[in-house]
């Protein structure tokens, strides 16, 4: 966060003025030294009273007893579909700061006005964009990270009982029809979320699933393809819920300053605060008040950033149920992604490769 320090040391010294028995020292981490640093910290005699995680981490730290619960009547001011993603065990060990969820950045002389809301429509309409347009639909990266999970999520099968269910098995052959008929590039099993996006930039592919940021990279660096460019919601599958991402502050258990921690972390997420972050950055406010001001509900129709804005504020309305992190996420991750690039490689039925790689990932959760 060293590129908003006034907006940081702001908050600091308004919340000390406040509160003239506390001092605050904020120390900023390297993102790549953050969870080994924190992990050692938090489980020292001294840790830090407040620390800045993502939830699959804090979601650790509390499976290993690390944190202090935070009462939920002290979190009124949150979005409470956001306040749900963070229970554990129904206990909250978290606070809510700041949100992020992707939309889709089309180009609108690829897609007319046929703008695909579910993986369904964009089955139907890939035929139709390559043969009248000479362009792919889209380049998911579907074997990057959690991608393909988060997907299946869209379908209530993002578990180890429901992989291999007839329902996974239709949301993979539909990948696996646009992979095979080349209505999705091929690349699609190696490319990266960034790689898809030259492609866009290029014209080579119509929409593409991905942050309000990234308009600001296309306006810079492609901007004849920026010209071109509308936002719509991000596509969803038959529960029609959104992804999203989230950062969160902890409280270590062994903190010495739990309360006042506790104070500030809810002063830095107030209404106030929260809005001139959000003005600063290309964020979602948390705090179910600055969602409802101005600047997340309403938008000039020749302000694209300030649309996308909009557009993804409204998803945190529905983000539920969420993909929840497990213990061994990492290599959740790696067989479900061993098992998509095998059926868009058409290496046995569909079938076939879930039922193994729900057996694998089961034998994980043992």
């Amino acid at each position: 966060m060293s590129d908003f320090a006034p907006y940081i040391n702001g908050v600091i010294d308004e919340f000390e003025a406040q509160n003239p028995n506390v001092k605050i020292k904020w120390v900023d981490v390297p993102f790549s030294e953050g969870e080994k640093r924190t992990l050692a910290s938090v489980l020292s005699d001294n840790p830090p009273d407040l620390v800045n995680l993502n939830p699959d981490f804090s979601a650790t730290l509390a499976h290993k007893g690390a944190l202090y619960e935070i009462q939920q009547d002290k979190l009124e001011q949150f979005n409470s579909s956001i306040l749900s993603s963070l229970k554990y065990n129904d206990k909250i060990y978290s606070i809510p700061w700041y949100a992020t969820s992707a939309i889709t950045i089309y180009n609108k002389e690829l897609l007319g006005k046929n703008i695909p809301r579910t993986y369904t429509q964009v089955l139907d309409l890939a035929p139709i964009i390559k043969a009248n347009k000479g362009a792919y639909i889209m380049l998911p990266n579907i074997t990057e990270n959690d991608t393909m999970l988060k997907i299946l999520n869209k379908y209530g099968v993002a578990k180890s009982s429901l992989l291999n269910s007839e329902k996974s098995v239709e949301v993979f052959e539909m990948f696996k029809y646009l992979y095979i008929n080349d209505l999705i590039p091929k690349e699609t099993v190696t490319m990266t979320l960034q790689e898809a996006l030259e492609k866009y930039m290029s014209g080579n592919i119509a929409m593409i699933g991905a942050g309000a940021n990234f308009l600001n990279m296309i306006r810079e660096n492609a901007p004849s393809t920026y010209a071109k460019t509308d936002v719509a919601p991000q596509i969803v599958g038959d529960l029609g819920q959104n992804d999203f991402s989230l950062m969160n502050f902890v409280i270590p258990l062994r903190a010495k300053h739990k309360e006042e921690a506790l104070a500030f972390a809810l002063f830095l997420t107030n209404e106030k605060n929260q809005l001139e972050l959000a003005k600063l950055t290309n964020v979602l406010a948390v705090n179910k008040n600055t969602l409802k001001n101005e600047f997340y509900t309403t938008y000039d129709k020749n302000d694209l950033m300030a649309k996308a804005r909009v557009i993804s504020a409204k998803q945190l309305d529905k983000i539920q149920p969420v993909y929840r992190t497990q213990k061994s996420q990492k290599d959740i991750n790696n067989i479900i992604n061993s098992a998509t690039q095998e059926i868009l490689l058409d290496k046995a039925s569909v079938q076939e490769i879930l039922d193994e790689a729900s057996e694998d990932w089961k034998n994980i959760e043992e």
